[in-house]
């Protein structure tokens, strides 16, 4: 067997590789363009091959390439890696060699891979993001040419009848020009957002653990398959707290001795599903009384609402992650000054 541990660049790698039969090791640097990192594993087809690398971007070829040779590649968690190198000197040859030590001592922190099927799906729901962010900033320029022109209708503006507000409005040459400009592209970005809705729709009905999610006031398909996508398997996380720090959820933290210094959340993990969480958990607490009276009463306290929406996403987390892991709908929790009996009946 030969074990190869790579330091992956986009236009490069540098490798070390053993041959655990012979002993013998091998250095090479291998370019992209120029198809010789793929003859060389291609070279190597047949043989088992175990290939480490550190968790990074602009690996999917990589990834398909192996797969079609049937080479094994090991994902590496890169701060755990980075945080196990003693020595200060930093090369792409060290690098490499540091990663065949770890896989040859059998110390290589190997992380959780979505399958391609899910990483595609992640396509969809990070792609419907984006363009809703480029929507956001369409109608933001838009509300500010109405505002120029002093007309301040807010949400009506989104309106069919502020769509004639905002055509009607007599503009110079160039103002003009931008206000046509941005309803053509918002009109085009409305009908690629609704078909991409549709397929998280679809998406969303063929999986049993969304639509358990979607039994949550406030957690729509969106955010719920997002939630399954990026999470994969919950029994991988032994508690919610676990997640919540995987999700950037958990505050900082610098404490020493009898000082405790807590600060903002950690932004560690998933930026998209971060976000979607934090704006499922706005809606949520508005129909989920014991959300809405936690955000209130932290607002209050606070008088911050930034912190109350994210204690919000939070606590929406920690609600989904016990959904998955017991298999059980939403069930509306019970006020604490109710009774639990019939008051008539008494």
């Amino acid at each position: 067997m030969k074990i190869i541990g790579c330091d992956f660049h986009p236009s490069f790698q540098q490798i070390a590789m053993l041959d655990l039969a012979t002993g013998e090791w091998t250095r090479k640097k291998l370019p992209h363009a120029s198809g010789e990192a793929e003859q060389f594993y291609r070279s190597l087809q047949g043989e088992a091959v175990r290939v480490g690398i550190e968790a990074t971007g602009s690996t999917r070829w990589f990834e398909r390439l192996l797969e079609e040779l049937g080479q094994e590649l090991v994902m590496g968690d890169a701060a755990r890696i980075r945080s196990l190198v003693t020595r200060k000197q930093k090369t792409d040859a060290r690098d490499a060699e540091h990663l065949l030590e770890l896989l040859e001592r059998d110390q290589f922190p190997a992380i959780w891979v979505p399958s391609a099927g899910e990483r595609d799906l992640r396509e969809l729901v990070l792609h419907r993001h984006k363009l809703v962010e480029m929507r956001t900033r369409i109608k933001n320029q838009l509300q500010h040419v109405a505002l120029n022109e002093g007309l301040q209708k807010k949400r009506q503006l989104w309106t069919e009848r502020g769509r004639r507000w905002l055509e009607d409005l007599a503009l110079p040459r160039w103002t003009e020009r931008r206000r046509e400009d941005l309803l053509h592209f918002l009109d085009e970005l409305d009908a690629r957002i609704a078909e991409l809705d549709q397929a998280v729709g679809e998406a969303a009905r063929q999986d049993a653990r969304v639509r358990l999610l979607m039994t949550h006031p406030g957690v729509g398909p969106v955010t719920a398959l997002a939630f399954v996508l990026v999470v994969g398997e919950v029994t991988r996380f032994p508690r919610s707290k676990k997640l919540a720090s995987y999700l950037g959820l958990i505050p900082r933290e610098d404490s020493s001795g009898t000082r405790r210094r807590l600060g903002a959340i950690s932004k560690q993990g998933n930026t998209l599903l971060r976000t979607l969480l934090v704006e499922a958990g706005q809606s949520a607490a508005r129909y989920d009384p014991e959300l809405r009276r936690a955000y209130q009463r932290l607002c209050h306290k606070k008088q911050h609402t930034g912190i109350g929406k994210v204690m919000v996403a939070r606590k929406l987390t920690v609600r989904l992650y016990w959904m998955l892991k017991t298999q059980q709908p939403y069930r509306p929790a019970r006020m604490q000054s109710s009774p639990s009996h019939s008051v008539s009946a008494a």
